[in-house]
């Protein structure tokens, strides 16, 4: 059996490590020089940067992505930070941001700024929503309806900004109470030592080893379909043939290669549906420190920051992603559609923020790197993901468009292929 892999991100690549374990004849076509998406590291200044995501996978050792990486094979050690998240919030009670001083929560104690009443109010629905989530609104909407706070809502907008770069009022409260069950019952983020790249370069070491091919500067450009069935691919006007397409490149870019096959049924409904998911942008500021910016390894939420909402200083677990004495910091934003065309003023809002989240300590702007368009966040808001299916019988679509339920970024990414296999009996 044949498959082909459009995309090398990290999707493209578990998908083609399970299956060429599997025994499938494997290629993978890349359009760019290098692989990985934005899930690899780039060398800037001595510094191994990420791509797109923060050297940090959100469930640490225990999650979804580290248990398909064992089944695969891929031996990378994950460090889980401690402690896994702290909340900034002002010094003062009644102060509404950071500029006369701040004081650290670990994230166990994020009720205490709660009032008596909302705190008992959220063991009740801790308790009974686990069995009977809440469904048909946003979690910005239920949160009005059952704990109307003023820090309800900015520590939801500020977890949500930094693991789907989205706001509470965009997440569907389904989704949000998967990812909170999620939380509980895989646990904190963890850093992979080597960054991004120790785990793409590892699938691709499987993927080589079982006989599999990986083709860089090499973009699909066409599908070869028959009679509603999949036949193969076109890169650069020649036929690849093959029994099985996976797509790591989003569920729109998948329906415009389809194209006009008149009569496949459900494929009308597919493209205007692929075409109108609005995909999550977001905005990376890099930050390089002789002294330590954070001091621990774990997740730093901002919850009284005009824009960012999250943290991370990868080098307290993995010095090596940075030149000696010096240490990595990502601050990550979420870039709300209707901030869309002024980039610009994000970045300098973000900017602001980090002189008042670290006030008093220096640092120097390594690289500010923006995830919109043809190169956002997630191509498709977490909650909004289509399934791995497509209206073409062994075209599927994996990665940040097919997201499993509850999955926040990679470990979203890792679930949609887990459940892509199961759709092939793969185990």
């Amino acid at each position: 059996m044949k498959a082909i892999i459009i995309g090398s991100g990290l999707g493209g690549l578990l998908s083609a490590a399970k299956l060429s374990n599997a025994g499938y004849e494997v290629d993978v076509f890349e359009r760019l020089p290098i692989i990985g998406g934005r899930f690899t590291n780039i060398p800037y200044k001595g510094f191994q940067l990420s791509t797109g995501a923060l050297h940090m996978l959100p469930h640490g050792p225990s999650g979804p992505l580290a248990q398909l990486l064992e089944e695969i094979g891929v031996n990378v050690k994950i460090v889980r930070g401690k402690p896994v998240s702290v909340i900034r919030i002002p010094r003062k009670r009644g102060d509404t941001d950071y500029k006369y001083g701040h004081k650290d929560l670990l994230f166990e104690n994020f009720r205490t700024p709660f009032s008596l009443l909302n705190r008992i109010k959220l063991i009740y629905y801790v308790i009974s929503t686990r069995k009977n989530p809440p469904s048909g609104k946003s979690f910005e909407q239920w949160c009005k309806e059952h704990i109307d706070q003023d820090w309800t809502y900015r520590i939801s907008d500020s977890f949500f900004g930094w693991a789907l770069s989205l706001k509470g009022a965009d997440v569907p409260v389904e989704e949000a109470f998967a990812i909170i069950e999620n939380l509980y019952h895989f646990g904190g983020p963890g850093v992979p030592m080597g960054g991004c790249k120790a785990i793409t370069d590892a699938l691709a070491g499987v993927i080589r080893s079982n006989g599999g091919r990986i083709h860089k500067s090499s973009e699909v450009t066409g599908l070869k379909i028959e009679n509603g069935k999949i036949k193969g691919v076109l890169v650069n006007g020649e036929e690849h043939l093959a029994d099985i397409v996976i797509s790591d490149i989003g569920h729109a870019a998948t329906s415009h290669m389809i194209g006009d096959n008149e009569g496949i049924a459900g494929m009308d409904d597919y493209a205007h549906t692929s075409d109108n998911l609005k995909p999550s942008a977001g905005i990376k500021i890099c930050l390089s420190s002789d002294k330590p910016l954070i001091g621990h390894g774990g997740v730093l939420l901002t919850p009284y920051a005009k824009r960012v909402n999250g943290i991370n200083e990868v080098t307290n677990i993995d010095p090596e992603l940075a030149p000696e004495g010096k240490h990595l910091t990502m601050a990550h934003q979420c870039v709300h559609w209707t901030d869309m065309d002024d980039l610009e003023n994000e970045i300098e809002l973000g900017l602001g923020d980090l002189k008042d989240i670290f006030a008093g300590k220096e640092y120097e702007v390594l690289l500010i790197q923006s995830y919109s368009n043809e190169w956002p966040v997630n191509r498709s808001p977490s909650g909004a993901d289509l399934n791995n299916k497509t209206p073409i019988p062994n075209l599927y679509v994996v990665g940040d468009g097919a997201k499993g339920k509850g999955g926040i970024e990679v470990e979203g990414i890792a679930l949609g292929v887990k459940n892509c296999m199961q759709e092939l009996m793969i185990k």
